[in-house]
């Protein structure tokens, strides 16, 4: 395994804060993300599902969690199925996990082997009241390929139909909204590496570079420090095409007077980091440039000062797009007598800062938490204001990830270069 593990007593608490919010004789099924099929015989590399991580670190196909806190057994208070190896297996896929190091990994003292689970499951639902079962509740996501675990709602409702069937993905989304410190070490380690490849980076942009040939820098530089690569598909988006908010062809070339936005970020066991920076192909910002980019500079400032105990995602964004007005009528791009006209349920500014401000990281890149929770310590946010303006080829966006404490937020990638004149001196130096 590339990455340092969590302790086991990370997943056990995070099992505790669950079992916290069940109704009495609540039994909570969590399944492990299928490896997809590409073509032929071809596969994607497994991406586990973030609950049942959550709950157990197991990283590892096949598994199935079972939490019944109200179980006359004891031992079925808790269970873990992991996938039984065989000679075959360890010679074509390698390393499984055996039931002694499952047991080391989660905290679960009960595993059994998956094929196990129809009997032990039809017992637990011969005890429980109500069955919680997973679904991807995100309010962004498009499911359009059916998950293993609704494959088993299908089925598990089919077979015992009147069950007491409730949501899962509510509480997990409230419980997984504040990070714990093992989480924040994550993500910032995530962080560090993300901050090696962008200083890789700096010292190789040049004109006449390609886009994918600065995806290949940082990718390389996040491997060899133990990523499985980026945290998603990265943007290098060089001219005007740092204008397309999810550019990721990065085919072009980079030319000479023009900005490259890169959007490009490590994971690190599971958790990921985000970061959006901008600099110019031929080391020297131009005098345009370097004024929209310490326009967005400044909104980034005074964003993140805002991510305080008590604050909401809603009213936070209000203000930014306040002060983006500002900024654009300080730029020319819009005028003051306009914004007293415009209709406050499509603001001007849109046009050229089309985006939301933040978004929670954590387990997931756009990480879950309902948009009308109060902001509260251990939430961790990306910072991402940017101005696009396609007439003039420039597109510019700055982001940094930030927890929120009793105090000030602290910034996971406070030693990542941020200021122009920091950037310029830093590629000054490339050979």
């Amino acid at each position: 395994m590339r990455y340092r593990t969590l302790p086991a007593a990370h997943y056990h608490n995070n099992r505790r804060k669950l079992a916290k919010h069940l109704v009495p004789g609540g039994a909570v099924i969590v399944q492990s993300n299928d490896i997809l099929p590409t073509h032929a015989d071809g596969t994607l590399p497994l991406y586990q599902n973030a609950d049942l991580f959550y709950l157990t670190g197991i990283d590892q196909e096949e598994t199935i969690l079972i939490l019944f806190p109200d179980s006359y057994e004891g031992k079925h208070r808790e269970i873990l199925f992991v996938r039984e190896t065989n000679d075959h297996i360890k010679v074509w896929e390698g390393y499984k996990l055996t039931k002694e190091q499952a047991i080391e990994r989660s905290g679960i003292k009960t595993v059994y082997w998956t094929h196990e689970f129809d009997r032990v499951w039809h017992g637990v639902m011969g005890e429980a009241q109500a069955v919680y079962l997973n679904t991807n509740e995100h309010s962004r996501a498009v499911v359009e390929v059916e998950t293993r675990e609704m494959r088993f709602a299908h089925l598990c409702k089919a077979k015992y139909p009147v069950h007491t069937y409730l949501r899962l993905a509510p509480l997990m989304h409230q419980i997984r909204i504040s990070k714990d410190s093992h989480e924040v070490g994550a993500i910032k380690q995530a962080c560090d590496i993300t901050e090696a490849g962008f200083r890789r980076l700096l010292g190789f942009v040049k004109p006449g570079v390609m886009e994918y040939e600065v995806e290949a820098e940082m990718l390389h530089e996040y491997v060899r420090r133990g990523s499985r690569g980026f945290a998603y598909t990265p943007i290098v988006a060089s001219g005007a095409n740092a204008c397309i908010l999810h550019y990721t062809d990065n085919y072009r070339v980079c030319n000479d007077g023009d900005l490259l936005l890169l959007d490009c970020a490590a994971e690190y066991g599971n958790y990921y980091s985000d970061l959006t920076r901008c600099i110019p192909v031929n080391g020297k910002f131009s005098i345009r440039q370097r004024e929209i980019y310490e326009a967005v500079l400044r909104i980034y400032r005074a964003a993140a000062q805002m991510l305080r105990v008590g604050n909401s995602l809603p009213d936070y964004e209000f203000v930014v797009g306040k002060m983006m007005e500002q900024e654009l009528v300080g730029l020319g791009l819009l005028m003051a007598d306009d914004l007293k006209r415009q209709d406050p349920a499509k603001p001007l500014y849109k046009r050229y800062y089309p985006h939301g401000t933040s978004h929670h990281i954590g387990l997931d890149v756009h990480d879950v938490g309902h948009r009308y929770t109060t902001f509260v310590p251990g939430m961790v946010f990306t910072v991402e204001p940017g101005i696009y303006i396609p007439e003039e080829g420039i597109g510019i966006r700055i982001e940094n990830n930030f927890v929120i404490t009793n105090g000030a937020p602290i910034d996971l990638m406070a030693g990542i270069p941020i200021e122009v004149d920091e950037i310029e001196a830093l590629m000054a130096q490339q050979t």
